[in-house]
């Protein structure tokens, strides 16, 4: 996923399930070709956003392998490969995920060192992890869950450096941060930092990144393809500004019992979704569905205005 002047949309993909609770296949069929009739420039499988946490091993595999296949090599893929257990047992799993055909195998950065762990200790499992896993491309996550690690500027230098990472889920929140870091691995053709926290949105677009990477994705990918691709448009800055201030208005709305909300809202927009999740979320009420009723207003008035068509 190169770091170009073209930006690119990569979903953190939900896992759509029967009201019974099993996989829903073909609504995961539908889900991919949704993001993709939207413009995404790759698809982010087996995340947090997909309950992967919640998904058994066998699951995770056959969910990224319908992925891969519904693709049918439309856009690359990357999916998450690091679960509990040993770096051993993590390095197994992600040379399982590689030969599904992924692009690159996510790491967890809360899931290959614990909490309590110094830098140099979690440097040396990533460096462990590598020589264990072959010439397979990898990519870093800062994960919320199980605790939330991030990387510092000179880590993910240095990582980069070993021309095995191409792919970086950024989750400090921090554009000073994001700014070095885009920096120390400006001469890296083959990496990307995509961006998840739409707060800066368009600072770190511009600042450089290889484009978003983001949940409100799960609720209007178009919108997101349409910022990556105007958000230097200089007769578009007005509405870029607009889009940017609707992304931070609605952050906690949107936030809130994810990832239940976004599958209700994509009920809302007419897609065949169930809004059963197997990760407890907290409960969905009324005045909650309310709530999304009334972002799914808002982003109509605002589809309207840029004549977006979803």
């Amino acid at each position: 996923m190169e770091n170009t002047t073209k930006k690119g949309f990569i979903p953190v993909m939900l896992t759509p399930f029967k009201d019974n609770g099993a996989i829903d296949f073909d609504g995961l069929t539908r889900l991919t070709e949704l993001y993709l009739e939207a413009g995404a420039s790759g698809l982010f499988a087996n995340c947090l956003s997909s309950e992967m946490f919640e998904l058994t091993e066998n699951e995770r595999l056959q969910t990224i392998e319908h992925i891969i296949k519904t693709t049918n090599g439309a856009v690359p893929v990357v999916a998450t490969g690091t679960f509990e257990g040993s770096i051993e047992t993590q390095a197994d799993f992600i040379k399982k995920v590689h030969n599904t055909g992924t692009q690159a195998v996510i790491l967890l950065a809360g899931l290959i060192a614990k909490e309590s762990d110094s830098d140099a200790v979690f440097n040396d499992n990533v460096f462990s992890l590598l020589d264990k896993t072959e010439n397979i491309p990898v990519g870093f996550y800062e994960c919320p869950v199980p605790y939330k690690r991030l990387l510092s500027p000179e880590q993910l230098q240095l990582f980069v450096e070993t021309g095995r990472v191409i792919y970086h889920k950024d989750t400090c929140l921090n554009l000073d941060t994001i700014k070095q870091k885009l920096a120390v691995t400006a001469n890296a053709p083959a990496f990307g930092l995509y961006d998840a926290y739409m707060v800066h949105a368009v600072d770190t677009l511009k600042a450089g990144s290889a484009g978003l990477s983001c949940i409100q994705g799960n609720y209007f990918p178009e919108l997101i393809v349409w910022l990556c691709d105007n958000y230097n448009n200089s007769d578009l800055q007005e509405e870029v500004a607009n889009v940017q201030k609707f992304l931070i208005e609605n952050m906690d709305v949107m936030h809130h019992v994810y990832p239940t909300v976004s599958k209700y809202f994509l009920q809302k927009r007419g897609f065949d979704i169930s809004t059963f999740t197997r990760r407890e979320v907290g409960v969905f009420t009324p005045n909650i569905a309310k709530q999304i009723e009334q972002l799914y207003d808002s982003y109509t008035q605002l589809q309207n205005t840029l004549e977006l068509v979803s």
